[in-house]
């Protein structure tokens, strides 16, 4: 019994000795893992990036800005002129948060009276959206300690408003980001393994002297799977609407033609696994190297601003990190193009060029 033991063993070495990239992706994919879960994995928020209205324009109102800034909760990157335009900067996901001094603020400082400053926080992350409300109060009292006797009442009042999400609900962030998420695996996965699955079973060569073309082959191949992405789409809809109770505040249609714009993305990097794997396994391995860390690098779970600069740079090459942005703007913000137009040229962009080349790969070889 041990020989015939140590003999099936022997044998599924070789198997694995000659899938070395197979091999060399299975002890990839835990490395990979421990470095995004220790860096990216972090519910810590800060450097928001904040956009600033000071109408009092005031030696004190510059120096609570500084105040705020040397806090590390929030980064004034932004400087506005008018309301208006603090709120684009928040609809478009620019800024997570804005800062309002008004017009007098000095001036009830120095009469002694109590100065607002006022916040507006963007909710559709509630982890994110809790740390910024509680900062900003706490950092105004912390600065109201510094102007007057310790056991004075804070002359510097925050009043935080919570945009979008004031509840702060969970599922309101969570149910859209699904959306992106179940449409990038479906799609990614089962056009990889579709292609591989012909060349692991032979029948590449059999449907290629037919009279198909590539062309016709990877269309009719992908089709099926961009049906099944919109079903399963309107199902997360259908459900986090009526049973989670998420409002739906944009443009369905809107939402719908940006899907079709990220699964150009999907579809070439499950195309272009499929040019690479040569079994089901192999393709399956490559998938998950390859979502996982988008997964990590998305914003679907973890703020991005909490990242390593590094891992939010490479977050620019994640296609799911826009459509993150894109579907969670138009389900929970309500916007549309306007706002969303910085995430969906880069996205488009992004999309074509993975499918393009992935295309382009995989066709050479069917021929």
């Amino acid at each position: 019994m041990g020989r015939r033991l140590l003999a099936i063993m022997r044998k599924e070495v070789i198997h694995i000795r000659r899938d070395p990239r197979t091999l060399a992706v299975m002890f990839l994919i835990p490395l990979i893992q421990m470095f995004l879960l220790g860096y990216a994995a972090t519910l810590d928020v800060k450097q928001l990036k904040t956009a600033v209205l000071d109408l009092d324009r005031s030696r004190a109102s510059r120096e609570l800005v500084e105040t705020y800034k040397a806090s590390n909760y929030f980064n004034p990157v932004y400087f506005v002129s008018s309301e208006e335009e603090l709120a684009r900067l928040i609809d478009s996901g620019k800024a997570r948060a804005g800062m309002i001094i008004p017009a007098g603020y000095s001036s009830s400082l120095a009469r002694g009276e109590k100065a607002s400053v006022y916040f507006i926080i963007d909710g559709s992350d509630p982890n994110v959206a809790n740390t910024a409300f509680s900062a900003s109060q706490s950092i105004a009292q912390s600065f109201s300690l510094k102007l007057l006797p310790l056991k004075s009442p804070p002359i510097v009042e925050a009043i935080p408003r919570v945009w979008y999400n004031p509840q702060m609900r969970s599922s309101n962030f969570m149910i859209p980001g699904l959306i992106g998420l179940i449409m990038g695996l479906i799609t990614t996965i089962l056009t990889a393994l579709a292609i591989v699955r012909e060349k692991e079973q032979g029948t590449i060569e059999q449907l290629m002297v037919t009279p198909i073309r590539p062309f016709e082959l990877l269309t009719g191949k992908i089709a099926p799977y961009v049906v099944i992405a919109f079903l399963e789409l309107g199902e997360v809809l259908l459900v986090g609407h009526f049973w989670f109770k998420v409002p739906i505040r944009g443009s369905i249609p809107l939402l719908l033609a940006l899907s079709f714009v990220f699964l150009f993305a999907t579809l070439g990097i499950g195309l272009f696994i499929s040019s690479v794997a040569n079994t089901q396994r192999e393709a399956m391995f490559l998938a998950f190297f390859i979502i996982l860390p988008s997964i990590f690098l998305s914003g679907f779970i973890f703020p991005l601003e909490a990242m390593p600069k590094v891992l939010q740079l490479l977050s620019y090459v994640v296609p799911l990190r826009y459509y993150m942005t894109i579907v969670r703007g138009i389900i929970v913000k309500g916007v549309g193009v306007g706002a969303l137009w910085e995430h969906i040229i880069p996205l488009a962009l992004l999309g074509m060029a993975i499918f393009t080349g992935a295309t382009l790969r995989i066709r050479k070889r069917l021929e």
